[in-house]
């Protein structure tokens, strides 16, 4: 590549840059790069998770100016936002999006571009069809009688050199055995606050959306009294109440019982057990009715047993952990060093991800989201380590 390396990242919405290639990004400004991010939409057609910072009237004002304070965050040197309507890319006229990337290309003349693979990452239409636009483009950017008309504003035909799909290969890391760890390493019992309790929905959400991370995340509702943990069962989740409160009561040997807790929003529970391997040594029941957000290694079967004699209980954290298997990657690029810097970009689109980038432990995050992997389309080669 001669001169400075150009990085061009097309993505259908505010806050994809992050997630896809948020750590990337970071890696090679830092290396000196010059780096440009297009969202073909401003995501106004996105959740408001923060009524404080945006209306459905001004959402889409909003989130361009968080895609501009993200990629100041990892060092992106320019950010261009188009007014395709949020949730109709797989619906707009095709030949005129992939004009509009070709134009792009054509103007930075990039050596790398970046966008969703085929599968959109989990599905979504806006992202698949930004795929295939961007990969048309690339084709076509090089080839003087596509989108001629364009030559008239001065731009030549141009082709980079490589075009790279984001891929989030299925990781076994589990989100709940990362918590767990830092949970068992606090000198006292972990409480956070509803911030905290908001901040964790949707980390576990976004983590086990992208593979970052292979729990089963559920959320689910106990009625007053039930037992939600039994004395003496394997431990195989990890839970945080998002509301009401329970009793952590250990039963003696004599049958007599011992009030050790009571314990409301925002509090773990489950740890311990899952931390030593050994059976829960205490019960926990709903005082009131109680919702858990709840992390499995594994989808709970339908007939799971209880108490100290259970069956068929799901496998536990250590049966399940591991690394990610990147089988569908060709390249895979270690951004320990910028998982911070990815963490405080996605911090700054509120309205999707309203969380502080410090509320979890830089060493946890740096396990789930220290590799970002992409498929290299064009031309083809097998697994590396750089762009």
């Amino acid at each position: 590549m001669n001169g400075t390396l150009r990085i061009l990242g097309v993505f259908a919405h505010p806050d994809d840059e992050s997630f896809c290639a948020g750590g990337t990004f970071a890696r090679y400004a830092q290396q000196g790069a010059e780096i440009k991010v297009i969202a073909a939409t401003p995501g106004d057609a996105g959740q408001i998770r923060d009524a404080q910072v945006a209306t459905r009237r001004t959402l889409g004002l909003v989130r361009q100016e968080e895609l501009q304070r993200a990629c100041q965050q990892l060092g992106v040197q320019h950010v261009e936002c188009w007014n395709y309507r949020d949730g109709t890319l797989s619906k707009v006229n095709m030949e005129e999006l992939v004009g509009d990337v070709v134009r792009a290309i054509r103007k930075f003349r990039p050596h790398i571009v970046i966008t969703f693979g085929p599968d959109g990452g989990y599905g979504h239409p806006d992202h698949i069809a930004i795929s295939e636009a961007t990969t048309r483009a690339c084709t076509l950017s090089g080839n003087d009688d596509a989108y001629c008309t364009q030559f008239q504003s001065g731009l030549t035909a141009y082709t980079p050199e490589r075009l790279y799909y984001a891929c989030f290969p299925q990781s076994h890391t589990l989100f709940s055995e990362r918590l767990v760890r830092w949970l068992v390493s606090l000198e006292d019992r972990f409480a956070g606050t509803m911030d905290f309790v908001h901040a964790l929905l949707l980390l576990s959400e976004e983590t086990t959306m992208l593979h970052y991370a292979s729990d089963y995340v559920e959320v689910k509702w106990f009625p007053a009294g039930f037992y939600i943990i039994e004395q003496g069962e394997p431990a195989t989740r990890l839970y945080f109440i998002l509301s009401g409160s329970a009793q952590v009561i250990r039963e003696h040997m004599d049958g007599t019982q011992e009030v050790l807790a009571t314990i409301g929003a925002g509090r773990f529970f489950g740890e311990d057990g899952l931390a030593t391997g050994l059976p829960r040594n205490a019960h926990v029941i709903a005082s009131e009715s109680v919702t858990c957000l709840i992390f499995s290694p594994s989808q709970p079967t339908n007939f799971a047993g209880r108490g100290e004699a259970a069956q068929f209980t799901g496998q536990t954290a250590a049966q399940l952990d591991g690394t990610a298997d990147p089988e569908a990657a060709t390249t895979c690029i270690d951004v320990t060093p910028f998982v911070q810097q990815k963490m405080n970009a996605i911090a700054q689109h509120r309205t999707q991800f309203p969380m502080a980038p410090d509320m979890f432990p830089l060493e946890m995050l740096q396990d789930i989201f220290g590799n970002e992997y992409f498929v290299r389309v064009l031309p083809q080669r097998t697994l590396e380590h750089e762009l």
